[in-house]
């Protein structure tokens, strides 16, 4: 039930957001999205109100891949522009081994399965550096401003021959510094990189991704490039502390 509502509230708040954008965005002068698929290796460790485990050694978790949506809206002034992500990743693994996760004591000499969901939806709003484009002849923008980390996150651990099970799941919203960059030294090429911070409270989210992009024609777009995030909660008992990192490559329009 908590998961489901926490997944109402990011639906709700992400909805706002484009509701109060709509009227803008419908005359915006650019727009560029696009779907992409990630390759990501997972590294770190959780706990849950008793032993710390290993993402690798103890749960058992491997390389996964996934989907990356993104759509970036430059919006006239003065309205922010508006940049949306959509980022699931989920991790699966087994083992055997004895520990205590939330309030069960799991037997050593029984196999486990583990799972851990991680969901983002990321919200940004900003602004260009004034004039940079135009004193660079089209070619360098400077992106910097806000953005809001919608956080869906559950993990689960389970040994089913002795009907043992603690699952744990938290929502939350993540307010973060917002930087991006594009270098673009000809029409049909662009390099760019994008970087998503905050720490506090012994929590720390950080993002990052480099991307070249080929626009080959028309508006079609195709990239390729490269994304790390490095995330730590502490939040009601759960600790989790991740890093993925990986290349992707993404199809897309822009105009």
């Amino acid at each position: 039930m908590r998961r489901k509502a926490g997944l109402f509230l990011a639906a709700a708040l992400i909805a706002s957001v484009m509701a109060f954008a709509a009227p803008s965005v419908a005359s915006a002068y650019w727009v560029d999205a696009a779907v992409g698929g990630w390759a990501y290796d997972p590294s770190g460790d959780m706990s849950y109100k008793g032993d710390s485990l290993d993402l690798e050694s103890d749960l058992g978790f491997e390389d996964k891949s996934g989907a990356m949506v993104r759509a970036k809206f430059d919006i006239p002034t003065p309205l922010p522009n508006l940049y949306f992500m959509a980022t699931p990743m989920s991790f699966e693994g087994a083992g055997l081994k004895g520990f205590r996760f939330g309030d069960v004591i799991f037997n050593p000499y029984v196999p486990f399965d583990s799972k851990l969901d991680i969901n983002q939806y990321d919200i940004a709003l900003f602004y260009a550096v004034p004039l940079l484009q135009t004193a660079s002849l089209n070619t360098l923008n400077i992106e910097y401003g806000i953005n809001v980390k919608l956080l869906d996150v559950e993990a689960e651990i389970r040994q089913d021959i002795l009907g043992l099970n603690e699952k744990k799941s938290l929502n939350a919203p993540v307010p973060m510094v917002y930087l991006a960059a594009q270098f673009r030294p000809v029409d049909a090429l662009s390099l760019e990189a994008e970087v998503r911070g905050i720490s506090f409270s012994g929590n720390r989210f950080m993002d990052y991704i480099g991307r070249v992009k080929l626009l080959p024609m028309g508006p079609v777009t195709f990239s390729v490039g490269y994304r790390g995030e490095n995330l730590k909660i502490d939040k009601d008992d759960l600790d989790v502390d991740v890093s993925v990192q990986g290349p992707f490559i993404e199809l897309g329009f822009e105009f």
